[in-house]
């Protein structure tokens, strides 16, 4: 995926979500919270079918990801689809905005108990103040919870100034702390890029990991060099002294493998981002679990791009044939892409997931939350591929 430099990625972006019952006023109230037509708005119940995702600036936020999404009380056959696709934006949901408009808070007290478990803030709005005075749902929602909701109306615009400094109070502090590169790189570091350039990249682009590394790396003020795989040896040969740390794309782990200089160290782009997108730790244990595959197995394997499928994919094509190399042909590989992403995995024996660049950290969290919960080993593309090659142990993981 090409990506501007200075651009926000939508998986980097606080992503708000707004919850409630149909005709609560949810759309309403976030095209006045965002000064946007974002929503259809209609008195006709169940509007809003598939969630609707809007990036924008909000100040005091920041980079932010609106999220209107279909009544939790829908119903019928096609209702049941709907709040799934809810359920979906909740696993990725950062800031839960509940929306309430009545007394009967069954729904929406199931709704901050999922968030709570998941450590997700929530903040509680009375909307359509306008028409009555909320008092009721306050109590209610104090005595239930604890917590003080706040008071709007969507459609006269009272409260809605509040809704953003309350939205920023409840932001953790180490929003966004936690970095690609993490301790392995700082100022005045030299790092050396290997990047192919193929069908996944073509000429004029680069994919999303390289573009957000390097800006990092830029902000770090490191010394950055980038070459592509054949010119890897000439790179080297010029240089005074070696790179304090090499980052390649992982379909080449091996091959810079044996060319790097001993001093460097060695890490992908994709094993950096399964650190920074995922539980690291949890990677490196799975990938145990790639030794004990036969061609009974049945492994998952997991892109979040939505991409066409391409000759040269990794996850497609590299890596099965890596794995039915060592295991035999008729090792079952099944693949998933975007959200697809199943309930129940307890017909696999192992999953690789890619570095899940495009999906918010949350959102990879919960993935990796509902394989531990199965006891369903979870890997990562380029931890695989070093595995597979015989390196695992000899590259740099990020802590």
């Amino acid at each position: 995926m090409a990506e501007n430099l200075n651009q926000t990625p939508n998986a980097n972006r606080i992503h708000i979500g707004f919850f409630g019952k149909r005709n609560s006023g949810k759309s309403s109230l976030i095209n006045q919270f965002v000064c946007q037509e974002v929503s259809i708005v209609s008195d006709y119940a169940g509007t809003t079918t598939d969630p609707v995702y809007k990036a924008m600036e909000i100040n005091p936020l920041g980079a932010c990801v609106i999220i209107d999404t279909a009544g939790f009380d829908d119903v019928g056959e096609l209702g049941e689809i709907r709040v799934e696709k809810t359920k979906l934006a909740a696993e990725k949901t950062e800031l839960a905005v509940i929306v309430c408009s009545d007394t009967e808070l069954s729904g929406e007290l199931n709704w901050y108990t999922y968030f709570k478990k998941k450590n997700t803030p929530v903040l509680f709005v009375v909307n359509k103040v306008d028409v009555q005075d909320g008092a009721g749902i306050v109590e209610a929602i104090q005595n239930e919870t604890g917590l003080s909701p706040l008071l709007v109306s969507a459609k006269t615009g009272q409260g809605i100034e509040q809704l953003k400094p309350a939205l920023a109070r409840l932001l953790p502090e180490d929003y966004g702390a936690k970095d690609i590169t993490g301790s392995l790189v700082q100022q005045g570091d030299l790092v050396l890029l290997v990047m192919p350039q193929d069908i996944q990249a073509p000429k004029g682009r680069l994919i999303l990991p390289q573009v957000q590394t390097i800006r990092e790396l830029l902000d770090k003020k490191a010394l950055v060099m980038s070459v592509t795989t054949d010119q890897l040896d000439a790179a080297l040969a010029s240089l005074q002294s070696p790179p304090k740390l090499i980052i390649t794309d992982s379909q080449v782990f091996r091959y810079v493998y044996e060319r790097k200089p001993q001093k460097s160290l060695l890490t992908s782009f994709s094993v950096l981002f399964a650190a920074h997108k995922g539980d690291i730790q949890y990677y490196l244990e799975g990938a145990k679990a790639i030794g004990g595959l036969s061609e009974s197995s049945k492994v998952l394997i997991a892109e979040c791009c939505t991409h066409a499928p391409l000759s040269e994919d990794i996850g497609r094509v590299k890596i099965p044939n890596l794995l039915r190399k060592r295991f035999g042909q008729r090792l079952d590989i099944q693949m998933v892409s975007g959200t697809d992403f199943p309930q129940d995995l307890t017909p696999y024996d192992l999953i690789i997931q890619c570095g899940a660049c495009m999906f918010n950290r949350k959102y990879v969290l919960s993935r990796i939350d509902r394989a531990k919960k199965q006891d369903i080993p979870m890997t990562n593309y380029g931890v695989t591929i070093a595995y597979l090659t015989g390196i695992l142990d000899d590259i740099t993981i990020p802590e």
